[in-house]
C-alpha cells in the first residue's frame, strides 16, 4: 500500500485524499533506468532508521565519489561503505532487515529521490532491497552550483542530550535539514528546505518548523500521525559538520490549515567534519516562502 492509516488520517484532516490517491500513482517498487543513472551520479546518500537497541530514529549522512550509490537490480540499491562506528546508525545498517528509508538529492540539479526498503549487510558495505520508490518535485530545494572533494578527518563525535547555543545558531542558520521517520511496516527519510530561519530553536531541547505545502501525500505526518519518533539531520555545507538529532515530534494544524511540526530532542550527535564535500553557496528556491 501507498498510504497507511497514518497519512490517511492527515490527507483527511486537511483534504487532499484524492489528489493524494493521484500523487500516489508514480510511487512504485522498481528503480527505472533515469532513477538508476540519477543515483550513480551522486556523492551523498541520507538514510534514516531506528536504532536496534534503544529504538531512538536517527537521519545520517552516507558519502563517496560518484558510484558509491548504485542499482544493482530492479529493486535494490547497494551502497559501497559503512557509517563509522561512532555514527549512530551503525548498527542498524549493519544488521539484516532493518527497516530503512533512503533520500538521494542532488542541489546541483534541484532534483531528489526516494527509496524506502529492508537493508542487508553486505562485503564492501550494505544493500537495500525496495519496497518503495519515488522521485519528488523541486520545491523548496536550493541549489548549489557545484561541490568539490577535501581532505578533511572527520573529528570525534560528541554526545549530549540536547542542543548547545552554537548548535542552536547552526540549527537557526540552516536552509536545509533531513527528517528520519518510521512506521511499523517501513521507515522514510524526507527533505526540508526554506529561507535560513525557517526552522527555529526556542531552548536546547525544543524545535519548531512550518509544514510548507508539499505533494499532499503527507508519507512524514502521517508516519508522526503512527509513531512519533523521529531524526534529524543538519549539515554545514561549507565546512562539513554533520549535526544528527533524535527525539520525538508532533504537528498542530491550524483552523486555517497552516500545520507547525514541533521536535523535541532526547540525543544530539554532532561530527565536526562529518562530510568531506564542500560545496558551492545557494541559490535559494523560488518557492520558499517568505518569513516574518
Amino acid at each position: 500500500m501507498t498510504y497507511h492509516s497514518g497519512s490517511r488520517a492527515v490527507q483527511d484532516r486537511v483534504g487532499v485524499r484524492d489528489l493524494a490517491d493521484h500523487v500516489g500513482q508514480a510511487v512504485g517498487q522498481g528503480i527505472r533506468p533515469v532513477a538508476a543513472a540519477f543515483l550513480e551520479q551522486q556523492p551523498m546518500l541520507v538514510a534514516g532508521a531506528a536504532d536496534p537497541a534503544t529504538g531512538a530514529v536517527w537521519a545520517s549522512l552516507l558519502t563517496g565519489p560518484p558510484g558509491f550509490v548504485r542499482a544493482t537490480g530492479v529493486r535494490q540499491i547497494s551502497v559501497t561503505g559503512r557509517p563509522s562506528e561512532d555514527d549512530p546508525l551503525a548498527a542498524a545498517l549493519a544488521a539484516e532487515g532493518t527497516l530503512v528509508g533512503t533520500i538521494a538529492l542532488d542541489p546541483r540539479t534541484r532534483r531528489r529521490m526516494r527509496l524506502n526498503g529492508r537493508s542487508r549487510p553486505t562485503a564492501g558495505g550494505f544493500a537495500v532491497e525496495a519496497d518503495r520508490v519515488f522521485a519528488n518535485c523541486p520545491k523548496y530545494l536550493q541549489r548549489r552550483e557545484s561541490y568539490e572533494t577535501v581532505g578533511r578527518r572527520p573529528g570525534e563525535a560528541s554526545r549530549s542530550g540536547g542542543l548547545s547555543p552554537r548548535q542552536r545558531a547552526l540549527v537557526e542558520a540552516a536552509d536545509t535539514f533531513f527528517l528520519a521517520t518510521v512506521h511499523a511496516h517501513g521507515a522514510d527519510a524526507s527533505h526540508r528546505g526554506g529561507n535560513p530561519g525557517f526552522v527555529h530553536a526556542d531552548g536546547p531541547s525544543e524545535l519548531r518548523w512550518r509544514d510548507y505545502p508539499g505533494n499532499s501525500m503527507f508519507l512524514t505526518l502521517g508516519n508522526l500521525e503512527a509513531d512519533p519518533r523521529a531524526g534529524l539531520l543538519f549539515l554545514d555545507w561549507t565546512s562539513g559538520t554533520v549535526l544528527r538529532l533524535t527525539g520525538t515530534a508532533r504537528a498542530a494544524y491550524a483552523p486555517d490549515g497552516e500545520r507547525t511540526v514541533r521536535f523535541t530532542v532526547t540525543g544530539v550527535v554532532e561530527t565536526p567534519e562529518g562530510s568531506p564535500l564542500r560545496w558551492s553557496p545557494p541559490e535559494y528556491s523560488p518557492a520558499n516562502p517568505s518569513l516574518p
